[in-house]
């Protein structure tokens, strides 16, 4: 079975009527020609001034779909079809699906022997209909590679079954000029109903193909300072057969529309090469830099795997498609260009071909030199990231390999992110690698489910590992503090009991008199997202990073309350500490908590929490903690007595306030 893409075959329809005779409005200035040289300094030499002129509609439509002709050609040489027709009081073939009619030159031949509209001799006659009847009977013609696919199958006896193997399907470009939607809609409805007429007549032929779909693009054209009544539409499936889209441009910017479609028809990326030194035309001995774009395959630019580099991309001016920025690089000597390894090969050619900078840089790749290409990255300033070539006078990207080779040095650790090679936790990664360690197993039976609890366990361990010790706080203190690595032993531990939690909320308990204290930590080398040696931020970061840790960890009831008491005690130390910070310094005290989980029960704490003491949570803590700093405040009459009058006293205040004035 034979599939084809809807852009094996483009048909472009050209309206030939008596409107597409007048200016487009953009007008085209020509340098005068001087005979003698200007004497004065205000002199204008008005006898060799040429007067400025404008395309026609018509021009500007054939430069257009000429230069998405060459583009195709030049990336495609093979199995991409361009086929034209010119539409008046009837239809003109412009080219066949021969190869032999299939380049530039035959089409421009062509095009000249038709000529522009006439614009004197009116008729009724004149309409884009005829194109478009003839496009769908086209579309239905097979090509060279479809007819070898039916020679093919007509050797095998597969007569029956031989338009069933090939798919066909095209997109028919039509560039005409309409009043409103509604002649638009008209259009569609006309093709539409000629594609199905011509669907039924290929089903009973030996010959054509039945169009399986076909994408009509209508293209609206009008002059420069006119406004048009024909809206934008995105693609629209009127059938499974039929699809349309629907511009509307302006003469003078036809051409930036179809580079921005062809784009999207046949998957093609923009690249601009900036930098380039070139010698003035006028001044041989300067030199000047300049940009050349090129358009290739997007493979080219999405082969690349991975974050860290990225491609800069910025939208050219007057155009409405982004373009990959890359500057050119001196060239080297061809050995060490060729040893560059490749990702992918595309086929490029320049958007504007006839500019001097874009023939200059085919020349120059044409002698046989060879361009490397650089674009930005994070890490460092910039890498090499394709390369220009030619082979048998065709011009080729290549997108390199931005990893290290078997054949280059290995990297130095200080290369990465951590920088100093002592700011590694390198000791704790070989430890880490080392309890992770896989040993051949005995039962062979369960290959995939031992590798898939390995894995999980692998995942787990490294949810949160820190690499460099400026990156973190805690496991720069558990080399300081023998409490904080007995802390994370027995949080780690996936069969944490009752015993282990008690414990764990004792260390926090700790943890959380010290910040309460605001004692002084160790000296903390390493760690360097800490401005300054402010405490308060010290046990914040302690505090957050604790938190990360055993939200890391497997789900254990165990865990659960030991991470709700953590988050209780942090929010408990953060409302503390800015209240700390708005005491006056003669006021400042430090009440500490003398219940810890470790500790006896207290005789002078609530009743119902006595009673359960050998079973109290962290919360029952806390609710004891805070029923002891609330009985100190008196109690407001109004809990108790819903009908209590508010400022009672008010009266008798205003009664002595009247007798001391008298």
């Amino acid at each position: 079975m034979v599939d084809v893409g809807v852009n094996n075959k483009t048909i472009f329809v050209l309206d030939h009527t008596q409107y597409f005779s007048i200016s487009s409005g953009d007008l085209v200035s020509l340098e005068p020609v001087r005979t003698k040289p200007l004497t004065g300094v205000n002199e204008v030499d008005t006898d060799n001034i040429l007067p400025s002129f404008s395309k026609s509609l018509w021009t500007c439509s054939v430069e257009a779909a000429v230069e998405y002709c060459r583009i195709v050609y030049d990336l495609f040489p093979n199995g991409k079809f361009v086929r034209f027709f010119v539409s008046d009081t009837v239809a003109h073939i412009v080219n066949t699906w021969s190869t032999s009619t299939q380049n530039t030159n035959h089409v421009l031949n062509a095009m000249s022997l038709v000529g522009i509209p006439s614009c004197i001799t009116p008729s009724t006659d004149f309409s884009v209909i005829h194109g478009l009847r003839a496009a769908v009977e086209a579309l239905s013609e097979p090509t060279e590679d479809q007819l070898r696919t039916q020679q093919m199958d007509y050797r095998h006896k597969f007569h029956a079954a031989a338009k069933k193997k090939i798919f066909n399907k095209g997109r028919i470009i039509c560039i005409t000029s309409a009043r409103d939607d509604a002649s638009i809609k008209s259009l569609e409805e006309i093709f539409h109903s000629v594609l199905g007429q011509q669907n039924k007549m290929a089903a009973g032929s030996k010959k054509a193909l039945i169009i399986d779909h076909c994408n009509l693009v209508i293209i609206n054209v009008y002059p420069l300072n006119t406004e048009s009544l024909v809206a934008d539409r995105g693609k629209v499936f009127l059938s499974p057969t039929l699809s349309t889209e629907i511009f509307s441009t302006s003469a003078p910017n036809i051409s930036n529309k179809l580079t921005h479609l062809i784009m999207s028809h046949y998957d093609l990326a923009s690249t601009t090469v900036t930098g380039i030194p070139m010698k003035e035309e006028q001044n041989a001995n300067s030199s000047a830099n300049y940009d050349v774009e090129i358009l290739h395959s997007r493979n080219a630019h999405t082969v690349f795997m991975g974050t860290e580099n990225f491609l800069p991309t910025s939208i050219k001016s007057g155009a409405e498609y982004e373009t990959v920025t890359l500057k050119w690089s001196t060239p080297r000597s061809c050995g060490s260009c060729e040893s560059q390894q490749s990702l992918a090969q595309h086929r490029v050619t320049p958007v504007d071909v006839t500019s001097r900078p874009s023939a200059c840089l085919i020349n120059f790749l044409l002698n046989g030199r060879s361009v490397l290409l650089e674009m930005p990255r994070k890490t460092c300033g910039k890498s090499t990231s394709h390369l220009l070539s030619a082979r048998g006078g065709e011009i080729f990207i290549h997108a390199l390999q931005f990893v290290r080779t078997c054949i280059e040095d290995i990297p130095a650790i200080t290369e990465l992110a951590g920088g100093r090679l002592s700011d590694y936790r390198l000791s704790e990664f070989c430890a880490m690698a080392k309890a992770h360690h896989l040993v051949p197993h005995k039962n062979l039976s369960k290959t995939d489910e031992n590798l898939y609890h390995a894995r999980q366990i692998l995942f787990q361990s490294t949810r949160y590992f820190p690499l460099t010790y400026s990156s973190t706080i805690v496991f720069n203190l558990q080399r300081t503090l023998p409490w904080l690595e007995m802390f994370l032993q027995r949080c780690n531990k996936p069969d944490m009991d009752k015993s282990d939690e008690v414990q764990c909320q004792q260390y926090l308990f700790d943890l959380y008199t010290s910040s309460r204290r605001v004692d002084s930590l160790p000296p903390l080398p390493y760690l360097g997202c800490i401005r300054g040696n402010k405490k308060v931020i010290q046990y914040k970061l302690i505090w957050a990073e604790l938190e990360i840790i055993l939200r890391c960890i497997p789900a254990n009831p165990h865990h659960r309350i030991l991470l709700d008491g953590l988050r209780a005690m942090y929010m408990e130390d953060i409302r503390i500490a800015i209240d700390y910070e708005h005491t006056p310094l003669s006021q400042q005290t430090s009440t500490i908590p003398t219940d810890s989980p470790m500790s006896p029960p207290s005789s002078t704490t609530n009743t119902n929490i006595s009673k359960n003491s050998k079973r109290r949570s962290l919360y029952d803590i806390f609710l004891s903690y805070d029923m002891q700093i609330t009985s100190k405040r008196f109690e407001f009459k109004g809990r108790t007595n819903y009908s209590h009058v508010l400022y009672e006293n008010i009266k008798k205040e205003e009664v002595v306030e009247k007798e001391t004035f008298k």
